[in-house]
């Protein structure tokens, strides 16, 4: 393989590290009983989206749009 062929795959490798994000996570309010959950993905077609994102798993840090 050539030098140049390895630094650029590094290269790529590193910038895609630097540019990916967590998930974001969001309130869930269960529509049987109005229970609340912080979760990344739905939690079935028992639940509903009540509020986010939040940048952590406690649903305490709003992710403010920029």
């Amino acid at each position: 393989m050539k030098v140049s062929t390895i630094i650029t795959s590094c290269l790529l490798a590193a910038s895609c590290v630097a540019i990916a994000k967590p998930a974001p996570w969001y309130l869930w309010r269960s529509k049987a009983d109005g229970a609340l959950a912080c979760s990344q993905t739905p939690l079935g077609p028992g639940w509903e989206r009540a509020a986010g994102p939040y940048q952590d798993a406690r649903c305490e840090k709003r992710i403010v749009a920029k």
